[in-house]
């Protein structure tokens, strides 16, 4: 029964889990997994049969949303494996700074400048070609497990 305040050092976010579980058996192609660590989207599922005295396997053969990299996991389809939330943001380009970060307006009008410019070299020359003559550039932010990265551009025509 103190006056004092006490202080509370929060590491922590508001505690909204980056994964949820799923049956193995469930998760589909083109549905979202966690491998290693990774988000990553599946690009080919098989079942084998149940041994003697074991369960049925899923073998998943994903790809990183981020990193474009190939990873495999075999888990019993009974079990239950981290799925991401995997979210997909449209902003339209504002500005692209020389260290290589990009400024872009939100829904309600702020900016938001925490986004490097994508590493894929073709995503990368459409962007900086398409700021360079002047188009209206909206790009497509996905985010997952407290990642985000640039992955896709849509021109919305001349300003």
């Amino acid at each position: 029964m103190s006056d004092e305040e006490h202080q509370f050092e929060s590491k922590a976010d508001a505690g909204a889990s980056k994964t949820y579980p799923q049956q193995a058996g469930t998760i589909r192609k083109n549905g979202y997994i966690v491998i290693k660590g990774r988000p990553c989207k599946v690009v080919e599922v098989s079942t084998s049969k149940t041994g003697k005295h074991g369960h049925a396997k899923c073998h998943f053969v994903a790809i990183d949303i981020f990193t474009g990299k190939k990873l495999e996991d075999i888990v019993p389809s009974s079990h239950n494996c981290d799925v991401p939330h995997v979210n997909r943001t449209d902003y339209q380009l504002i500005d692209i700074s020389e260290d290589g970060f990009v400024s872009l307006l939100t829904d309600n009008g702020n900016t938001k400048d925490d986004l490097r410019l994508p590493t894929d070299e073709n995503l990368l020359s459409l962007i900086k070609d398409g700021f360079a003559e002047g188009k209206d550039l909206v790009v497509s932010v996905m985010s997952a497990m407290g990642e985000e990265q640039i992955n896709a551009l849509k021109d919305i025509g001349p300003k």
